[in-house]
């Protein structure tokens, strides 16, 4: 509803007259001691009803006043209303309806006889404050001291106002002597200061609530891009600024434009308006304001054309009849909206069908008021007619008409919506005074545990029970006041129909409520929703299309929040919902799928035996150890032919073993890294390399030592070559080799890792050597063995053929330093699996280089040459080749 500021004038001015209006007494020269008399009487249009206690009430009956032109050469005279409200009037008859009730209850205030005391504010804020007045001190002009006071005594309680800002202004003086009013249609916010309105209570929801209703309904059906129209008033005003608040908490979307739809017919700024809402993106407009700036509008957007909006109500013009019309509902049909929730009353219209212009009442106001109404309804008048009134003349009242034959929205109670509200607040004050009264004596909440008593009642004593009442009506709603004086929050969400024959109607599609278990909670039927569209769905309304899995939100430098870009994720980071903000990193053995929309496990990298290379390099491994087989059979079964016998056969046969470990020892390098397989592979690689070039060391150093023997005085040194010699030659060779691969598993062992180095989207799988140092002892072992043989060969190259080997093993060790040499920047610069496929090839060439040079020649001559495996061949006196 409406608020308005400055008020600060009009407050002081009543401070005043009260301050006047509850003096005890005057003193004054036309009254005794024993009596006193009112500062002033203010004559009201008012209904009574006597009882042992008297609820007031302010209602909207006339919507017009005429205040006089003030003269003090007189006495001024009172202002006067006129233009008939009749839902006002209903709204009064709900309260004398749940009072009636009240009564009739014989288990809500036994004993007990509520009576009522009702004005007509005019809707102006000073005749609304005259009302407060003689409602909290009577309207008797004299008392007579020490005896029982006649006329309308002051009230207990106050149902009302309808108005925000009549609301403000009366509960700011009724709060100083915690008079309890409880208004039914009065929703700013800034009456739940419980420091300035300490005694106000209300069953209507404040606009926070229904602001945040709003922000529910459009996070409901993903409208995250919107536009703001409001009233330029407080109660538009503070609309916007609770809208914007709570948008901006909630995170659920953003305002594309707000304007302030002015007072009056300013057609330049109406037309600047719906020229922003045309060339906005956003499809859906929320408007708070009230139904004469909707008029406005709507005469503007009906001239402009402008359809395709999805239109969101506030309250104040939900239910205005005066826009449900044929000619706007190509541009209001679908709107949705919140109203005041809707009740049920039982009896009610029973009791209106009651009312008479001849019932009695405790005074001509009463009775003047339903006069009025009669007049009203039925266009006639009584002789003579209420000045001011009825304007209109018309035919005389008989009093013999029947309201159930004449159409009237007053009897309509299919909707009631404010006087729902006035009945939950008579029951609030009823239920309020019950356990006021039932309290025991010694156990009040009063000082001294003491009970409020009905001769002695005090306002302050119900406004304590008010703040702890809780009932439920026969409709089902719970009522109870929070520490503000706000009642439980409920709405009914409203959808208006364009049906097919032209008329319209506005239908309740659901409600949104908070209770004191489960919260706030928005319930929609969304298949009854009718949408003003050819798609006959929700329209979409975003400043830009969501962010779909594997993409974040980028925000556009400049806009709001609602508005952004679409990034996709970077590799190896992933979004697997809509509209992230950041892009989660995939843990460590994962990574992002081509979508990004989920981590995948990472590809896996190593030499396998499924691949064609790791299947050429076992092939070519076995292929070796075979032929390293075939030869050592061949020296087996020739064994006793000249050529094995000259060349050392022993150590032939053992050099034979060890080439078929070296070519064994590469499968090692092949398949998936295992730990076991990382310790063994250049452990029995460097070992068994060794046992080879020490076969072929001890081999060259015998040939040489058989050459130095057959010089005169050389027979010597052939002692130290003998075969047990030989053996152990070897065997200690290869044991250092031993010795520096158990350090080296002992002191860094080998073990396989996860390298993520060379590609971020797989993990190479390789054997970490552990110790660099202990990798290059064993090579470098292994190399000064082959060096060593290498010179001793060259030395001896030109030795005669019949004595020596020399020049094969010279080429031999050629070939396997050539091989390492190569090996060694070549295996640094090969990444993963390349790494060990280099590795293998190494150990496979120079293992093939040995076993080509070495044996090569002698199967020639075994298999294909017989003639030449002859002693006279081999000692250089055969036949030449």
């Amino acid at each position: 509803m409406r608020t308005f500021s400055d008020v600060n004038l009009l407050l002081l001015m009543y401070f005043m007259l009260l301050y006047l209006y509850f003096s005890s007494a005057v003193s004054s020269p036309l009254y005794s001691s024993s009596s006193c008399r009112l500062q002033g009487q203010f004559h009201l249009n008012g209904m009574h009803k006597a009882g042992d206690v008297v609820l007031g009430g302010l209602f909207e009956i006339n919507f017009f006043s005429v205040f006089p032109d003030l003269s003090f050469t007189s006495e001024p005279q009172q202002p006067t209303c006129h233009g008939f409200d009749v839902l006002g009037f209903r709204q009064a008859q709900t309260m004398a309806f749940a009072i009636d009730q009240i009564n009739r209850n014989p288990n809500l205030l036994p004993n007990v006889t509520l009576g009522y005391s009702l004005y007509d504010n005019c809707v102006k804020l000073g005749i609304g404050f005259r009302a407060a007045l003689s409602l909290v001190s009577g309207q008797e002009e004299q008392f007579i001291l020490d005896e029982t006071c006649v006329g309308t005594p002051p009230v207990l309680g106050i149902v009302g106002d309808s108005s925000s800002t009549r609301s403000i202004a009366i509960s700011t003086v009724l709060g100083l002597y915690r008079v309890p009013m409880v208004s039914y249609f009065a929703t700013c916010s800034c009456l739940s200061d419980r420091q300035k309105f300490p005694s106000f209570f209300r069953t209507i929801p404040s606009d926070a609530f229904q602001v945040r209703a709003m922000i529910q309904i459009l996070n409901r059906f993903g409208w995250t891009w919107a536009g703001l129209l409001i009233s330029d008033d407080d109660y538009g005003l503070h609309a916007a600024r609770s809208f914007q608040s709570d948008l901006a908490q909630s995170g659920g979307g953003c305002l594309a434009y707000l304007e302030v739809l002015p007072w009056g017919y300013d057609q330049a700024e109406l037309r600047r308006i719906v020229d922003v809402m045309k060339k906005s993106t956003a499809r859906v407009v929320i408007v708070f304001a009230h139904e004469s700036h909707m008029i406005n509008l709507m005469e503007e957007v009906g001239r402009q054309n402008v359809t395709g909006l999805q239109w969101m109500a506030s309250e104040a013009w939900t239910a205005a009849t005066v826009l449900q019309t044929p000619e706007l509902m190509p541009y209001l049909g679908g709107t949705l909206g919140i109203a005041i929730r809707r009740g049920e009353i039982p009896g009610f219209r029973e009791f209106l069908l009651q009312i008479h212009p001849d019932q009695h009442h405790n005074n001509s106001y009463g009775n003047s008021m339903v006069k009025q109404f009669w007049e009203y309804t039925f266009q006639c008048r009584f002789a003579p007619p209420p000045a001011g009134w009825l304007e209109a003349g018309g035919a005389l009242c008989t009093g013999q008409e029947d309201l159930e034959n004449v159409e009237t929205e007053f009897l309509d109670i299919s909707n009631l919506r404010p006087e729902y509200n006035v009945y939950k607040a008579l029951y609030a004050l009823a239920y309020a005074l019950d356990d006021m009264l039932q309290c025991e004596p010694g156990r009040g909440p009063f000082s001294g545990h003491s009970c409020g008593n009905l001769k002695g009642l005090e306002p302050w004593q119900l406004v304590h029970y008010l703040e702890k009442v809780s009932f439920t009506t026969t409709f089902g709603d719970q009522v109870s006041f929070d520490e503000n004086g706000d009642a439980l929050p409920i709405y009914d969400i409203m959808n208006w129909l364009w049906l097919p024959d032209g008329r319209t109607k506005v239908q309740s599609v659901g409600e949104v409520k908070r209770s004191a278990s489960e919260g706030e909670e928005l319930i929609i039927d969304e298949s009854k929703i009718f949408w003003n569209f050819d798609s006959k769905k929700p329209p979409k309304s975003v400043c830009s299309e969501s962010c779909p899995p594997g993409t974040r939100m980028a925000r556009k430098k400049g806009k709001p929040v609602c508005c952004f870009d679409c990034i996709p994720c970077s590799e190896g980071k992933i979004s697997n919902k809509t509209d992230s903000m950041e892009c989660t990193s995939c843990p460590v053995d994962f990574w992002s799928s081509p979508q990004r929309d989920r981590c995948v496990p990472k590809q896996t990298e190593f030499l396998s035996y499924h691949e064609p290379l790791g299947i050429c390099l076992t092939v070519t491994s076995l292929l070796g150890t075979f032929i390293c087989t075939i030869v050592l059979g061949i020296f087996i079964h020739h064994r006793s032919t000249p050529i094995v016998r000259a060349n050392n056969s022993e150590l032939s046969f053992q050099l034979l073993l060890s080439l078929k470990l070296c070519f064994l020892c590469s499968l090692l390098f092949i398949g998936r890294p295992r730990l076991w397989t990382c310790q063994l592979r250049h452990a029995a690689f460097g070992i068994s390399f060794v046992l080879c070039v020490s076969c072929i060391l001890v081999k060259t150093m015998v040939v040489l030592a058989v050459f130095k023997a057959s010089k005169p005085g050389g027979g010597a040194s052939l002692k130290w070559f003998g075969v047990l010699q030989q053996r152990g030659t070897v065997l200690v060779l290869t044991s250092i080799q031993a010795a520096i691969c158990t350090a080296w598993l002992v002191s860094a062992s080998p073990t396989p890792h996860k390298n993520t180095q060379y590609n971020n989207d797989k993990i190479v799988y390789e054997c970490e050597v552990g110790s660099t140092v202990g990798f290059a002892v064993l090579l470098g072992y292994i190399g000064l063995l082959a060096i060593l043989s290498f010179l001793i060969a060259f030395i001896s190259r030109n030795l005669p053929d019949s004595f020596n080997e020399a020049k094969l093993i010279t080429f031999s060790m050629l070939i396997f330093c050539a091989v390492w040499v190569a090996f060694v920047p070549a295996y640094i610069s090969s990444p993963g699996k390349y790494a060990d496929a280099v590795e293998v090839f190494a150990i496979l060439a120079s293992s093939f280089g040995l076993l080509m040079a070495l044996f090569g020649p002698k199967c020639y001559i075994i298999l294909l040459r017989p003639e030449r495996n002859t002693k006279k061949a081999i000692m250089g006196r055969g036949i030449e080749s």
